[in-house]
């Protein structure tokens, strides 16, 4: 949510950020709604002090006697009464129609964000270890996965529909490697506090983080009127929702190995083969709660902290900065780090990490109070993937196949694989 205030004295520079997102203006609109608020609570305001000091007047009036003057103030008064009905109903449309309007504009880019129309505009910053050479043909996931007979597509369907997966025995067990293997990471080395959050939550968490209300299509709603996470960010960053919390705990980080669910409504005919774009996926998600000041360096904290999964699982990618018409509607800024596919013979995002600033903390009501002020403040957040798990697993399956089909365990993950090295097919 961005600030009316902030609006009001830089329509021009909204306007200019809205157009790198490829938005149309909004500040004339948006002034507008905020002028008819602004004089209808003036109004009110106007009526409130005339009433009272009507009602001392009837009082007044009373005591000299004057009973055609009390009358008279009375009548006025109840007028004002119903005027003021009137006003407050009015004022109610305002603040809501305002509020509707700034809850749809996504926030600001940073200075530093490349300007582009869509991710052929987006901006490589670094790339991180070498791409495999084989004497073997690569394969994709699913044609490696099929063969070794633990990765059932049609199981999948039969059961829940398409873009869903089956995975057994050592594949299934690959998967919970890497989930835990990301989650003692994060939490023994990078600061990060595990947390086992709800799977599912109201809409005022979704508005918080800002998948609601212009993302709805995309979530699993329940006939009680929650939704299914579309990702840990939610239930996590809403951790301070409506709180003050002092500026002596922050930075908070958290960490959650959840699964996460999501309608897939903008993505047909992408991606139907494989598990790279499914319905339900487990993801380990960082979630950082800030100050002002320090919500960039963060930023850069928390990508290393998902390229540190990949550096140990051996795997080459690249991390890419997205560009203004990229980014996801919440953040001001975002690396996405792109794992090497072979079989794909291309990169493919694995993670991607955001900072928000103070767009996500205004939708929440969280802030912080400054040591030594009075005042609060709207607290940063920033998340990041650490890794999609399900997209790490396409890439391990990937990079490490062999010759007769097997598939090497990357040495982090044999301790949890009960010191196995190797997949081989199940019989």
């Amino acid at each position: 949510m961005l600030d009316i205030k902030w609006i009001r004295d830089h329509a021009d520079a909204l306007d200019a950020a809205l157009a790198m997102r490829g938005a149309e203006p909004a500040a004339a609109r948006l002034i507008e709604l905020d002028e008819t608020r602004r004089q209808t609570v003036q109004k009110l305001q106007d009526m409130q002090s005339r009433r009272n000091a009507a009602s001392k007047e009837i009082g007044a009036a009373m005591g000299a006697k004057d009973a055609e003057r009390a009358d008279a103030l009375k009548q006025e008064v109840g007028g004002l009464k119903a005027a003021m009905q009137t006003e407050e109903a009015t004022l109610e449309k305002a603040e809501s129609d305002l509020g509707e309007a700034l809850s749809g504009l996504p926030n600001l880019p940073a200075e530093d964000v490349p300007q582009g129309k869509d991710e052929a505009d987006n901006v490589v910053v670094r790339t991180v270890g070498d791409k495999p050479i084989w004497n073997h043909p690569p394969l994709q996931h699913f044609e490696i996965g099929e063969a070794l007979n633990l990765m059932d597509f049609e199981g999948a369907s039969r059961i829940s529909g398409s873009r869903f997966t089956v995975l057994k025995g050592q594949l299934a067990r690959l998967e919970r490697a890497l989930g835990q293997f990301m989650l003692d990471l994060h939490t023994s080395e990078n600061g990060y506090l595990e947390v086992s959050p709800p799977l599912l939550v109201r809409d005022g968490a979704l508005f918080g983080t800002g998948q609601l209300p212009k993302f709805e299509e995309d979530l699993f709603k329940t006939t009680d009127g929650r939704y299914l996470i579309p990702t840990a960010e939610v239930p996590l960053t809403n951790l301070v929702r409506e709180q003050i919390v002092e500026e002596k705990s922050l930075p908070m980080r958290f960490a959650a190995l959840t699964p996460c669910f999501r309608s897939e409504a903008g993505s047909a005919g992408r991606d139907t083969r494989g598990m790279l774009r499914q319905h339900q996926f487990l993801k380990c998600e960082l979630v950082s709660i800030t100050d002002a000041e320090s919500s960039q360096a963060e930023h850069e904290r928390m990508t290393a902290a998902a390229e540190e999964v990949l550096k140990r699982l051996g795997l080459h990618y690249r991390v890419v900065m997205l560009c203004s018409g990229d980014m996801g509607f919440s953040a001001r800024k975002t690396y996405d780090i792109e794992v090497w596919l072979p079989g794909q013979e291309t990169y493919r995002e694995i993670s991607s990490c955001s900072v928000c600033g103070d767009f996500q903390g205004r939708r929440m009501n969280a802030r912080y109070r400054p040591d030594g002020e009075k005042g609060t403040r709207f607290v940063h957040t920033l998340n990041g993937s650490g890794v999609a798990v399900g997209r790490a697993l396409i890439a391990v399956l990937e990079n490490y196949l062999n010759a007769d089909g097997s598939v090497t365990v990357p040495a982090v993950l044999v301790p949890y694989m009960g010191g196995q090295t190797t997949i081989n097919a199940a019989i």
